[in-house]
Order: structure tokens, then sequence, then C-alpha cells
């Protein structure tokens, strides 16, 4: 998590969102990373998450990943946690919630609704404190520049 911390500070000095995520497969071995880029792409589906996934497919060679796992550092999005169900994503590690758009516990929890037809783990809070800390200023410095 603190890698993912240290990429996502780079992201958001370049004007992104700053979340990062990596998947690793059942031996720990990366095969897929991505970093928010809808600014740069200026494509609304630029999530960190979904950047990994398609990498991480490429890579696999197939789009399940029951046995894998993604961390990054703030809890998913609807989008992407619906991505991440429909990926059969064995499980998710996460550092901030959102408790305004997360939707694997922050403010809804897709995987636990009864459409989600794969079950994954979900572990939330790690490193908590820094990465809140990180998008909460960078939210903070992001409103006084263009404000």
């Amino acid at each position: 998590m603190s890698r993912l911390l240290e990429r996502a500070n780079r992201i958001g000095m370049s004007g992104e969102v700053p979340v990062s995520a990596v998947i690793l497969d059942e031996r720990g071995h990366c095969i897929g990373h991505g970093s928010n880029r809808r600014e740069r792409d200026r494509d609304p589906l630029g999530h960190a998450e979904i950047i990994a996934l398609k990498q991480a497919a490429l890579i696999k060679g197939d789009w399940r990943f029951n046995e894998c796992t993604m961390i990054v550092t703030l809890e998913p999005c609807p989008m992407c946690a619906g991505a991440l169900i429909q990926a059969r994503m064995g499980q998710i590690i996460f550092g901030a919630s959102d408790l305004k758009r997360g939707a694997l516990g922050g403010s809804i929890n897709l995987s636990e609704q009864q459409c989600a037809h794969h079950k994954m783990i979900v572990v939330s809070g790690i490193k908590k404190d820094a990465a809140s800390k990180q998008i909460e200023e960078w939210f903070r410095q992001h409103r006084r520049n263009y404000l």
C-alpha cells in the first residue's frame, strides 16, 4: 500500500485524482496496475481499477480473477465495484473508505447485494490514515486552485 500511495501522489501532482491500483495473481506477482487517467485520456472510464483490470486481463489471457487480489488506495466507486464483481475478483484490499461514493461498504456495498453473483473478500482500512489524508489534501488543494 505504501508504494501505491507514493504512485498515487505522483498521479495527483499531474492533476488526476490520486488513486492507484494493482492486481496480484495467486503467487503475489503483479499482473496489472493502473492509476487514474480520466483527465489525461479524457475518458470517463479512466479509473485506476478499470485500467488495472484491462491490463491484467491481457496479461492473464482471461477475464476471470477468482484467485487474484486487487489493492487500491481508495474504496472503489459503483462502476469499479461492479466491474470487480463481474471480473470475479477474489479479494479487494483498499485504504481509504469513501463515504460519499464508495461501493464496497462506504456508501453502499455492491458485493453484498443479491444480484452480485460473485462473492469476494473485502478488506478495508489498510494505511487508512495516510490514504485518507492524501485524498483529502488533494481535493482541498484542487478546490483552492479552481475556485
